[in-house]
């Protein structure tokens, strides 16, 4: 079996397993997501194709211009100890959700105390990773790590699906009352097809449930609560509206930013993102 079936196989298991038992019972109004097997093969290969464009090297990777190194298919943020940044952290989720699945965890990773990354910037991480040197010790943590991370795929994905999944009703609560049932409305529509579902589940990894104060421009979030409220209560496709409102939440905060990467390089990425929130061709 190939490396990319083998994969494809393993996160469908998974979300196969997880998805299946997400619809609640004892209330009919309460969301939940159900979908086929292929579908789920779909989206998995969909979120790790958007993060990591299915490379194994893009599992441990630190963008410039940012203070944190990105892992895993979702690139999971890390904070360095003294980093104390604005975004949800969710590697150290990741690693206690392996934990409760007995997840077998690298010796180094295991016994990291403060569970804080090991390396305090973007320079010491590319020496670390061999690009410009470095020692056989800090190699082996980067390569046992990206190791770990490749093996554990259908683990992170399950990750990923519960994220979004435990997101919902929340996200729902945390709107005002007065548009509280367009959003229940907008999110069982979403949910209730593949192309929909794949949306709700990797904008949610991809920029958070929008209900940190601290992740903000000037007072104006961009999460799943923020595009919800900003899709247009009019007839027509609602993965469309969708879509649109997604676009324009990203751009206002690229607008809002306070350094220009977030206009001129990162926007453009973002936008081709959600351009790929379509159902299954």
């Amino acid at each position: 079996m190939s490396r990319v079936n083998y994969e494809s196989l393993l996160i469908s298991l998974v979300l196969l397993f997880l998805l299946s038992g997400c619809r609640q019972t004892g209330d009919a109004s309460a969301l939940s997501i159900k979908l086929a097997p292929a579908e789920l093969t779909w989206i998995g290969e969909q979120v790790f194709r958007n993060e990591c464009a299915g490379r194994a090297l893009c599992l441990v990777h630190w963008n410039k211009g940012e203070a944190f190194p990105s892992l895993g298919i979702g690139h999971f943020i890390w904070y360095p100890a003294g980093v104390d940044g604005q975004f949800v952290e969710s590697f150290p989720e990741l690693i206690r959700f392996m934990r409760e699945q007995s997840v077998p965890l690298p010796g180094w990773l295991n016994e990291l105390e403060p569970f804080d990354a090991p390396w305090p910037d973007r320079s010491a991480f590319m020496q670390a990773d061999g690009e410009r040197g470095g020692n056989e010790e800090h190699r082996a943590v980067v390569s046992s790590l990206r190791e770990f991370l490749w093996s554990t795929r259908g683990v992170q994905a399950e990750f990923i699906v519960l994220r979004a999944r435990n997101a919902l009703e929340r996200v729902v609560a945390a709107a005002p009352r007065s548009d509280q049932a367009s959003l229940r409305d907008h999110l069982r529509q979403l949910i209730a097809t593949p192309g929909g579902a794949y949306a709700v589940i990797d904008y949610v990894n991809f920029k958070g449930e929008g209900l940190s104060a601290q992740e903000t421009y000037q007072g104006q979030g961009w999460g799943l609560l923020q595009v919800l409220l900003a899709m247009p209560e009019s007839n027509g496709s609602v993965l469309e509206h969708f879509r649109t409102a997604a676009k324009t939440t990203l751009t206002r905060r690229a607008e809002h930013a306070p350094r220009a990467i977030e206009r001129e390089k990162w926007l453009p990425g973002w936008l081709a993102r959600i351009d790929t929130y379509r159902e299954p061709g």
